[in-house]
């Protein structure tokens, strides 16, 4: 799921309608909630909710138990930054039945047809409709070439996967792997089997280089401009919100070990020290804090295990926003504010 999400500029959310599955999702520690995070956190813009099982006999299309879920959903959603309006769609679905996926539930010239679903008229999309008015989300196409690895094989000689975040890449164009330095050349541009020219901001490609091996191309290097190379940092300075942290680890001290996720790298990191808490409701700061829980913002000074790729997040939002997980649970999510220490 991480590793898709650093991909995507939209997000499906799938959502049971059946009486108590939804409720077993959505509360604490299900998994909903720690979705929904971390799409946000690795970069998905717009978030379309599909609420399934819609034909289900504990609700068969009720307008009721729709509202319900939306209703309750809404205001989580709208802390995670995602609002009706701006980068947000709910629909109702039945996966099992093919129904308001692509044939429209009210349309009665289809077999997809629910007398029961009147109330969500022809007007209202399918969610392949949603999918199709998405506005994609608009890159920087002259600035430096940013291309998080998320994988290599060999085929016809070394064959890497990722997507542009930044720049544009071309056939025969020489770049550079970080960390590492590895100089490269590019041999073609693939999406799927074809080859073209070039790729632009936003794609997800494939990418058929010279110069290197399989292992020094692996996840989490990044392909960068030979001129303007990415740092490899192992100290920064971050802001971070503190989410739901464990039960039997309440607090974050200075020495709080975790993992953490950034574009397509996974690392251990360290909270070397706790500079200042932010009040988010006074705006009032504290420094120096002896430790955080949930729910606190806190800029902290962070060591990784390994040099990684990171950016400041004015510079790359990409590469400077970061999940923080400890036994594969999402407790904090951040972003780069300062590097301090780089390779």
């Amino acid at each position: 799921m991480i590793s898709g999400a650093t991909q995507a500029d939209c997000g499906v959310l799938i959502v049971s309608a059946r009486k108590g599955e939804f409720e077993t999702g959505f509360d604490r520690g299900g998994q909903t909630r720690e979705h929904t995070l971390l799409a946000k956190t690795l970069g998905v813009t717009h978030l379309i909710v599909a609420i399934n099982k819609m034909d289900d006999h504990t609700c068969d299309w009720s307008e009721a138990r729709y509202n319900e879920i939306v209703q309750k959903l809404r205001p989580f959603l709208k802390t995670c930054g995602f609002a009706e309006g701006r980068n947000l769609n709910f629909v109702p679905i039945s996966g099992l039945n093919g129904q308001n996926i692509m044939q429209h539930v009210s349309d009665t010239s289809y077999k997809s047809y629910s007398p029961n679903a009147a109330w969500y008229p022809l007007s209202q999309p399918t969610l392949f409709q949603l999918l199709d008015g998405i506005e994609i989300s608009t890159f920087d196409a002259n600035a430096p070439l940013r291309i998080p690895i998320t994988g290599a094989f060999k085929d016809n000689g070394v064959v890497c996967m990722g997507k542009v975040e930044s720049g544009t890449i071309s056939m025969g164009q020489n770049c550079i792997v970080m960390p590492g330095k590895i100089k490269i050349k590019i041999q073609n541009v693939l999406f799927d089997e074809d080859e073209f020219a070039y790729a632009k901001p936003g794609e997800n490609i494939r990418l058929r280089v010279l110069g290197v091996e399989e292992e020094q191309i692996s996840k989490g290097t990044v392909l960068c401009d030979v001129n303007k190379p990415c740092p490899v940092v192992t100290e920064f300075v971050a802001m971070v919100q503190i989410i739901d942290l464990l039960e039997h680890r309440p607090l974050i001290t200075s020495g709080y070990f975790c993992v953490m996720h950034a574009h397509s790298v996974v690392v251990e990191v360290h909270f070397v020290k706790l500079l200042e808490t932010t009040d988010k409701a006074t705006k009032k700061k504290k420094l120096n804090p002896t430790f955080v829980k949930n729910n606190t913002l806190v800029t902290a000074h962070l060591r990784v295990s390994s040099p990684i790729c990171l950016e400041v997040f004015e510079n790359c939002a990409q590469l400077g926003r970061f999940t923080m997980r400890d036994e594969d649970k999402t407790i904090a999510v951040g972003k780069v504010l300062t590097i301090l220490k780089q390779e």
